[in-house]
Formats: C-alpha cells, sequence, structure tokens
C-alpha cells in the first residue's frame, strides 16, 4: 500500500471549522488517503460520525474520554452502541485512564473504560486506549478483559511496550516522536513493524519543524519518516506495513 493513514485525529474542534475541507484536501495531496476522527465525549463522537459522513475518506470513532468520564450520564453506552450502527464508525473510544489530571476519579475512570472495553468486545470493533500515569491499573484490566486495540499516543518505555503487544494491542505513534526530549527511541527499534500504527492527533502535538502550530492530519508523513529514520528502515517499507496495520485492526476501513 502506497498511501497513509493518520489513525487517530481531532479535526472536529473550532480550528478547522473554517477550513476543514483544505485540511483534508491537503492531507490527500501529501498521500494520507484516509483519516480517522475521533471523539472523546457523546458530542464529538456525533461531530466524528457528521464529519466522516460528509467525507469519503474520513471515518470515525465513538467513545469517552477519561477526563469526561464522571460526566457520563445513565443511558451513555446505548448510544455509544448505537451509534456504531453506522458504517463509518471503526473503533470505540477514545477511552482508557488518565491519572495525571484527574479530571474525574479513578474508580468512575475504571467503570467508564471497562463499560466500553465490554462492548467493544460484544460489538467485534477495536478499542482506542488512552493512557497516562496509569500502567499499572491499564495493564490489569487489559489482561482481564482482553480487548483488540491500540494505545493511542504512546510514549511508555520498552517495558510497557512489550507488554501491551504480548497483549495484541498495538502502538501509535504521534509527532512526540520528533522532539528534542523524547527518549524512548529504543521502544521504536524494538518493537516490530506490525505493532505500529502512526497518528497525528490534531491539532495537538505538532512535529518539528511545525511545532507551535496547529497540526494536520498532513503531518503524518513526517512521522513515518522519522520511523524510517530510528529503524534505519526504507520509508516505503514504513508506509506499507502502517497501513496495513491499520486496515487490519479497523478492520471497517475501506
Amino acid at each position: 500500500m502506497n498511501f497513509l493513514i493518520d489513525t487517530h485525529s481531532h479535526i472536529y474542534y473550532d480550528q478547522y471549522k473554517d477550513d476543514l475541507t483544505q485540511v483534508i484536501n491537503d492531507a490527500e495531496d501529501s498521500e494520507i488517503k484516509r483519516i480517522i476522527c475521533v471523539g472523546t465525549d457523546i458530542e464529538t463522537s456525533y461531530r466524528s460520525i457528521e464529519i466522516a459522513n460528509q467525507y469519503k475518506n474520513v471515518f470515525c470513532t465513538v467513545g469517552c474520554h477519561p477526563h469526561d468520564a464522571s460526566r457520563m450520564e445513565n443511558g451513555y453506552l446505548n448510544e455509544i452502541a448505537e451509534m456504531c450502527k453506522n458504517d463509518k464508525v471503526v473503533a470505540i473510544g477514545e477511552t482508557g485512564l488518565d491519572y495525571f489530571y484527574n479530571h474525574s476519579s479513578k474508580s468512575i475512570q475504571k467503570k467508564i473504560f471497562i463499560d466500553q472495553i465490554e462492548l467493544s468486545n460484544e460489538l467485534n470493533l477495536p478499542i482506542v486506549i488512552h493512557n497516562r500515569e496509569s500502567d499499572k491499573d491499564l495493564l490489569e484490566i487489559l489482561n482481564r478483559y482482553k480487548p483488540k486495540g491500540v494505545i493511542h499516543c504512546f510514549s511508555g518505555n520498552l517495558k510497557m511496550a512489550q507488554e501491551v503487544t504480548k497483549l495484541g494491542l498495538l502502538i501509535s505513534f504521534t509527532g512526540i516522536i520528533t522532539f528534542k526530549n523524547f527518549n524512548h527511541k529504543d521502544v521504536i527499534k524494538e518493537i516490530n513493524l506490525n505493532n505500529i500504527m502512526l497518528e497525528t492527533d490534531s491539532p495537538y502535538l505538532t512535529p518539528i519543524p511545525f511545532r507551535g502550530k496547529r497540526n494536520e492530519p498532513k503531518n503524518v508523513k513526517i512521522i513515518a519518516e522519522k520511523i524510517a529514520e530510528m529503524k534505519d528502515l526504507p520509508i516505503q517499507e514504513i508506509i506499507n506495513q502502517t497501513t496495513k496495520n491499520a486496515f487490519k485492526l479497523f478492520h471497517r476501513l475501506r
């Protein structure tokens, strides 16, 4: 496959309200032929579906981020399940655990995360996982419920990468790997390319040399080039394999 996929973006934010079509066209011109727009709560999940329905090369996910776990009302899971009937929904999430900000209590975060894992297993959809300073509890839940999915914006150490890939999960890298203070190059060197995907997390984490500006899906190519450099592999091999990995995990992609 000779094109890239941005497997994680938030292009529903106001930063894109005036030029979303141009942003998507610029990505396509840069050989990024699929973009996944990731919901983080009920409102942004609906917005992600709306954008995916509007653009043929955009797909989406629906779910509840740990920051928003305490805001989920009774019936939220049924609403997510109903959204999944749309065939442009390729995964559940972004969900997971975040003990850095703790916008929601740990117990509520874990409950909402497990709810969505169980739904993803029931619907045979992968799950998009957020993890920040919660390795121990996250691994405990993953070992117990064994979802298919990806740890997005992976920035953990090699041991954590080995633990999650051993469970069959993929890990996805962002523009963080281009930053001077990125200190987990061993993860990229050691983890098999079959377990890796690429993402921008737009509008966040803009890679060097554009750091400080709004991130866009077209910049996923910079991440591919950086991984090729770190792994000492041809860029085409990175493009081919990471795209295959995305199609295999997100089986509704087409």
